[in-house]
């Protein structure tokens, strides 16, 4: 019996304690700090809160808090603030009554988790090349869109002079350098939030509600669905949250800049989460038309997101979202940079042309910013679409699906002559493109030492003009197309009128299957291999009909009309398909060094030419109609390390080679002045980077990027002439050797944060003043080497100074290119190669502040 009692006495005991710690938690109360991983500072306005009631409070200026939570034990405290990951508490005893909680900081690089390679993962553990910028950097910079982002960045490179007419590079390598041909692909991915965006005009959009970007230098192809030859944009954007928020920001500057960005969230049901964000963006012009008197140039930009989130459990989350964006601005317009001797006759000359029409141009000094353009300028640009994203746990893994479907419409004017005279008096592409994609994707753990990715991709694409592209002349056209003495060019009304009319539609389909494994044969060592199969068929119905002008039948008359426009017509269908494959070895000596080094394959589909066809003795050359794809054959060795604690330090080699580079080269035939594409043999860039961060004292930040980056032809045998020799014997030059445009040598940014907690309006927060500087050395503005069309190294300067809380009112000051330097960031001759060359000026000075108010959670309101 003493034995029976005594094993009585344990259960009961047992059960005892049992209760006692299941009903402990409430009626007790839990204190804590709150710090910073890397610097142990104290963080104040931090959210604490007791997962599923709406029991919350935040941080102290010393970063601690107090909460009795309302529900038993096990209780779950869920903490987060801007600029940090969040973070998850489980407490099971009442021996974390007391508690010290550190939070890792979204903006130092090494800390940010990204998606890289479709998992959760810190930056400095993956074997690629990648920079990260928060969503918070991004506010605070007032980089609005991704060409104030590739200032911090600068291996990326941007231009645009307006949406279609834009190309995204990292490296230098992506999109051909000039004016836009719609019938070859990016090589830069571009996704939102797992959507692949097909059209380079959404690189131009303002950015919604940002979460991070990650910048993937280099092949990408066995990791995401489209494939991406030169490296790729990852964009992640808030998600809907069940915590009740919302902000509220708005800036204004100079040249009537106004900015106001909104966004609310919270839930709708327990299972059930929402967030609408919009975006709005207008400035005044900065070049004058001295003609109009009008200042153009301006932004006029609107945009919004909605999201549904459903999450029936931990295991499951699916989230419908939405978005569209419109673009009114008051153009898009170049301004005259200069004027060069060709080859041509005397009379062939700009100047000669100029005088004989007894015309003079407003200035040829680009920072005069004026024009006198006669053509009114048009560049209404609309982007939407809507997507389905689920993510299913199984297992050690994720399952996605992402369904999206998205349009771009495009309707422009232009006037790419450059002046006031009526050369090209209408010059005109509306166009339609909608693409429907589908991915599905499975990443995880197979075994303790496989994991990977493998997935499935396809998309379809429908780009058409609408209804159709026009390029028309005016009554100076005879002047700058006349290649004779004959006075019949001067006949009155023979090219005024005269233009084009074309319809195209391009059709593509493209399908993937891609899977990339990490095998830990031993600790430290990994062993990654990754393989796609791509895909691709695409067809063109091209149709050009010349119209109006002088109607003739004079056979002389009509012979010097079809110089300038004719008729043109082509159909064709083509598809391939390939197989690419990535290898890389990694070794991490420790948490704080790790090196790689990669060889992979990869390729760009074939192209098809949409602008139009060069002739030869009046025959069309059909043959350059269908584009070869490009092969890439990449190498690249880098080391990433934390030298402390608080810093960061990365280096990375590479060399890519590219076999039948797609490039755009431009010809003298006015009806093909938008260019077209061609194949170079062999191009290769090779280079050298190096980012680094680190945290000086609890006070102080700083990072630094340079990039030195060299480009050539490694063979190009039969490339156009450069601008200044139009009019020589040979039309075609070999540029072998010579640099690939677009590529400055060395290219830097770096900047620094000093701040100090303080009050503001009875607000505890943090005071401060930040700066960078952006900087690129000279690089070729056309796509055969010219002495002219080169652009100067420049550096910009951008600094703010104030205040700002995670939770409540936060003020800056603001100032871009704050040394108001000159500086260009694109060259491109006028149509018809008359010696005129045109440059897409860079902002001058701007200034501003900026007012946001946030709060974190709603239900403390």
């Amino acid at each position: 019996m003493k034995k029976l009692y005594s094993g009585k006495s344990i259960f009961l005991a047992i059960i005892s304690v049992f209760i006692s710690l299941v009903t402990f938690a409430q009626g007790n109360t839990f204190t804590g700090t709150v710090l910073d991983a890397n610097n142990k500072e104290a963080l104040f306005g931090v959210t604490v809160v007791e997962k599923g009631t709406n029991n919350a409070v935040t941080t102290d200026l010393n970063g601690k808090f107090t909460i009795t939570p309302v529900h038993d034990f096990p209780v779950i405290l869920q903490l987060s603030f801007s600029g940090y990951l969040a973070k998850e508490l489980e407490l099971y005893s009442a021996e974390e009554l007391t508690l010290s909680v550190s939070l890792q900081p979204k903006i130092t690089s090494d800390e940010v988790v990204i998606t890289a390679r479709r998992r959760k993962e810190s930056p400095q553990q993956v074997p690629i090349p990648v920079s990260v910028v928060s969503g918070a950097l991004i506010e605070q910079s007032g980089s609005f869109n991704v060409n104030r982002v590739k200032e911090l960045v600068p291996s990326v490179q941007l231009y645009s002079s307006n949406p279609r007419n834009t190309a995204l590079n990292i490296r230098g390598l992506g999109s051909p350098f000039g004016l836009t041909n719609d019938g070859i692909e990016p090589g830069v991915g571009f996704y939102v939030d797992g959507v692949y965006y097909a059209r380079p005009a959404a690189t131009t959009l303002d950015f919604i509600d940002i979460e991070q970007i990650e910048v993937l230098r280099g092949p990408q192809g066995t990791l995401f669905g489209k494939n991406t030859t030169a490296g790729a944009f990852n964009i992640t954007t808030r998600k809907a949250s069940f915590t009740p928020g919302a902000s509220f920001e708005s800036s204004y500057g100079n040249y009537g800049y106004v900015q106001t960005k909104a966004s609310v969230t919270g839930p709708l049901s327990d299972k059930f989460a929402a967030r609408v964000s919009v975006s709005g963006t207008q400035r005044d012009g900065t070049i004058e038309n001295v003609v109009t008197q009008q200042y153009i140039n301006d932004i006029n930009n609107l945009g919004g997101k909605a999201q549904l989130l459903f999450k029936p459990n931990d295991n499951v989350e699916i989230t419908l979202s939405a978005d569209a964006t419109r673009q009114r601005p008051n153009g898009y317009a170049q301004v005259v940079a200069g004027v060069v001797q060709t080859k041509r006759a005397g009379y062939r000359q700009f100047d000669s042309i100029a005088s004989s029409l007894n015309y003079s141009l407003p200035s040829t000094n680009p920072y005069d910013r004026k024009v006198d353009q006669n053509t009114t300028w048009r560049s209404n640009n609309d982007l939407g679409g809507a997507s389905l994203n689920a993510d299913f746990k199984i297992g050690k893994g994720t399952l996605t699906s992402t369904s999206a479907w998205r349009y771009w419409n495009w309707d422009p004017s232009n006037d790419r002559d450059f002046t006031g005279l009526s050369v090209l008096q209408l010059s005109q592409a509306p166009s339609k493109h909608q693409q429907w994609s589908q991915e599905l994707r499975y990443s995880g753990d197979f075994t303790s030492r496989l994991s990977g990715t493998v997935g499935l991709f396809a998309i379809g694409q429908e780009l058409k003009s609408d209804p159709y592209h026009t390029e028309e002349s005016g009554n100076a056209q005879w002047r700058f197309s006349q290649s004779s003495t004959s006075a019949l060019w001067a006949t009155p009304g023979l090219f005024e009128g005269y233009g084009i009319r074309t319809t195209s539609q391009l059709n593509s389909q493209s399908a993937a299957a891609f899977g990339q494994l990490d095998y830990n044969p031993f600790d430290k060592f990994h062993v990654l291999a990754g393989i796609r199969y791509n895909y691709d068929a695409k067809q063109v119905d091209y149709n050009r009909v010349a119209y109006g002008g002088l109607q003739t039948t004079n056979p002389a008359l009509i012979a010097l009309k079809k110089q300038v426009y004719s008729d043109q017509a082509f159909k064709e269908k083509t598809s391939n398909n390939n197989v690419s494959y990535v290898l890389t070895l990694a070794y991490k000596a420790s948490n704080r060094f790790n090196t790689y080094a990669t060889y992979s394959t990869n390729y760009k589909s074939v192209g098809l030419n949409l602008g139009g066809l060069p002739t030869a003795s009046g025959a069309t050359l059909t043959e350059l109609a269908v584009i070869k794809p490009e092969y890439t054959t990449h190498v690249e060795v880098g080391v990433k390390t934390k030298p402390t604690e608080n810093s960061v330090l990365n280096v990375t080699a590479f060399n890519t080679d590219i076999k039948d580079y797609q490039t755009q080269v431009q010809t003298a035939e006015v009806g093909v002045n938008r260019g077209y594409l061609a194949n170079a043999e062999k191009v290769r860039v090779r280079g050298l980077e190096l980012d680094g961060s680190i945290r000086a004292a609890q006070y102080l930040s700083f990072y630094g990027n340079l990039a030195y980056t060299e480009g050539i032809y490694v063979s190009f045998v039969n490339a156009p002439v450069p601008l200044e020799e139009t009019g020589s014997a040979n039309a075609f030059k070999d540029i072998s050797g010579g640099s690939l445009p677009g590529i400055s040598k060395w290219s830097a940014s770096t900047g620094a944060e000093l701040s100090t907690a303080g009050k503001f309006l009875n607000q505890e927060g943090r005071y401060f003043v930040a700066g960078d500087v952006y900087y690129r050395s000279t690089f070729s503005s056309s796509a055969s080497p010219s002495q002219y069309l080169n652009i100067n190294g420049y550096s910009i300067v951008n600094g703010r100074i104030g205040f700002r809380v995670s939770d409540g009112l936060s003020v800056s000051l603001w100032g871009r290119n704050l040394f108001n330097t000159n500086y260009l960031e694109q060259l491109l001759p006028a149509a018809g190669n008359s010696g005129l060359y045109a440059a897409v000026v860079g902002d001058p000075r701007t200034y501003g502040i900026t007012v946001k108010y946030a709060i974190t959670d709603l239900r403390k309101k």
